[in-house]
């Protein structure tokens, strides 16, 4: 699917970004976070995520990849469409949305509009755990081991073990050598050794 468009920007909206490369224009759904991270600029690069649906196929863009991941986890809970998820991006960035979350804060999150108190209950239960790692999410987003960590995960289920237990045991290697970058080899065989 597509990951990421980079271009001209053509036209910006709070709710949206047209996009031009190579002669074609990408009309983009967008939050007020990135919104504001495109403001005043000509060139863009926005990650993307798409939605089909029956009637229609939507582009959404974020200008990092954590606010993509905060978006998909968002979606990924019963009765969160994406433009809720949009909106809850909205109104808070994707740090006050991680907070909120793992804070149990129903009031922060129920001070958005369409999000109710049983709606702002089913957020936190569903992404509590998903957002509780025993590494911040700003930490795993980070360049230097997104990728790293991707691969070393991607190679491991591949390998044959379970998603949960290899993510746990990589965040517990990345935590312990945050001042460090490993190599993907370097992050599977000392994954191997405690799975």
């Amino acid at each position: 699917m597509y990951e990421y468009v980079k271009g001209k920007l053509v036209e910006l909206a709070p709710t949206h970004a047209i996009i031009e490369t190579g002669g074609i224009a990408y009309a983009i759904q967008i939050s007020l976070h990135t919104f504001s991270g495109l403001t005043g600029k000509s060139e863009a690069v926005l990650y993307l995520h798409h939605v089909i649906r029956e009637d229609a196929q939507l582009l959404y863009g974020f200008t990092d990849k954590e606010e993509r991941g905060i978006f998909r986890m968002l979606i990924s809970v019963s009765g969160i469409g994406a433009n809720t998820a949009r909106l809850i991006l909205s109104s808070l960035t994707p740090e006050e949305t991680r907070k909120a979350i793992l804070g149990a804060d129903v009031r922060t999150l129920q001070g958005i509009k369409g999000i109710g108190g049983k709606t702002a209950q089913r957020l936190i239960v569903d992404l509590k755990d998903k957002l509780g790692k025993s590494v911040p999410i700003d930490e795993i987003f980070t360049q230097k081991y997104n990728t790293i960590r991707e691969e070393s995960l991607s190679a491991l289920v591949t390998l044959g073990f379970s998603k949960n237990s290899v993510e746990k045991v990589l965040d517990k290697i990345i935590a312990q050598h945050k001042d460090t970058v490993l190599a993907v080899e370097d992050l599977i065989k000392g994954a191997l050794k405690d799975l």
